[in-house]
């Protein structure tokens, strides 16, 4: 939950004001329910009442939902949306990576594409990746150097602190610029991909509701009080990257840590979307299709891709908005809501498919007008 995408929400306040601090907390107990829904449908009861779990993905649960259209068309849907996520994901840490470097060293005659390039060349070995084992160690480092960046921003604003004032809120916010800004906060906080394989991966499954209250209260904590200091003290002039607002002496180090943890999150987004991408292909009876070689090529072309996306959407906020309102929103609420609705439908109370409802409503528009606002701020950052 505190991934390097939390950078982003000092930005996100600029442009929603006092409303993006009740979005942080909102944004936090929607996720938390839908997380809990979204494991509800890999559960059934039995002829005892005893609740067993019957489905292990959350492909499981959209092809259970959709079985009398297509016995693998909501697989089919969950799939796509969510290797667009993972994808985008990558391709977030390539364009960060650029930004960081390009901000660290001013005076070298080379622009963030080309630093983007830079950065790529060092993540080539991730095509020989084959098991998590080792993206384990790497993800440890990356939360290790995490703490020491927040560490180092939050407490040079604590430096600050008598220049903060509540004056800096906006009371009125642009429309637009304002959805962006709930993309950014709800593509920090999704989650729902990963959560089926971790239920069925805790030691007690019976904890995981209250282990889902709590990440996401230490979160929500955590990320309200990173946003807010942050812009309390640079207010107007917050940036995309929060850590471009440093000064020097402190910037350069901070961003090197950060293009560090960066390209050591890189590999598990880079993993499951190529994993998911080679398991539906070599499904079928092809023998060529489940060769090593193969893998290999489907890595190296998804590797490449995300160069390419990155060097054409260098634009760190804007991309993160248009991911959070196209797969963040729909993976988080739309698609939970909706499958709890269609699996559950005869033993919800009247609250609870009120509940569902209203999050799936929510989840459409989100998704809808955040797509609108982030392509078309896009088509005008590109001129």
């Amino acid at each position: 939950f505190q991934g390097i995408f939390v950078l982003g929400l000092p930005y996100a306040l600029l442009h929603s004001g006092y409303s993006g601090l009740f979005l942080i907390i909102l944004a936090a107990a929607l996720c938390c329910y839908t997380g809990k829904i979204l494991i509800a449908c890999l559960y059934e009861e039995n002829e005892d009442g005893q609740l067993i779990r019957v489905r292990d993905t959350y492909e499981d649960i959209a092809n259970a939902c959709c079985k009398k259209l297509s016995p693998r068309l909501g697989g089919i849907v969950v799939n796509v949306t969510q290797v667009m996520e993972l994808i985008m994901t990558c391709i977030l840490y390539l364009v960060v990576s650029g930004n960081l470097l390009s901000h660290s060293f001013p005076y070298v005659p080379v622009n963030e594409k080309t630093w983007s390039a830079i950065a790529f060349v060092t993540l080539l070995p991730c095509v020989f990746i084959k098991t998590l084992k080792i993206i384990s160690k790497l993800s440890q480092l990356c939360s290790l150097v995490h703490f020491i960046i927040i560490l180092v921003v939050m407490t040079y604003c604590l430096t600050q602190i008598h220049q903060w004032s509540w004056a800096k809120f906006r009371l009125s916010i642009e429309f637009e610029k304002f959805l962006v800004s709930v993309g950014v906060i709800v593509f920090s906080y999704t989650s729902q991909i990963f959560l089926p394989t971790l239920e069925g991966n805790m030691k007690n499954p019976g904890e995981f509701r209250c282990m889902l209250n709590w990440t996401h209260f230490f979160a929500c904590i955590l990320k309200t009080t990173f946003a807010l200091t942050a812009f309390l003290t640079w207010g107007e002039e917050t940036k995309e990257v929060i850590t471009d607002n440093l000064p020097s002496f402190l910037q350069t180090l901070v961003n090197l840590c950060l293009l560090t943890k960066a390209l050591l999150s890189y590999p598990l987004p880079f993993f499951a979307a190529t994993e998911i991408v080679y398991a539906c292909i070599s499904r079928g009876n092809h023998s060529n299709y489940r060769s090593p070689l193969f893998a290999l090529g489907v890595r190296a072309s998804f590797l490449l891709l995300t160069l390419l996306m990155a060097m054409f959407i260098p634009h760190f906020a804007l991309l993160m908005g248009l991911t959070g309102s196209v797969t963040g929103a729909a993976m988080t609420f739309l698609l939970p809501s909706l499958f709890h609705l269609k699996l559950k439908w005869k033993t919800l109370s009247f609250l609870e498919k009120c509940a569902d409802i209203s999050v799936c409503i929510l989840g459409f528009l989100c998704s809808f007008a955040g797509i609108i606002c982030s392509i078309k701020g896009l088509i005008e950052a590109f001129g």
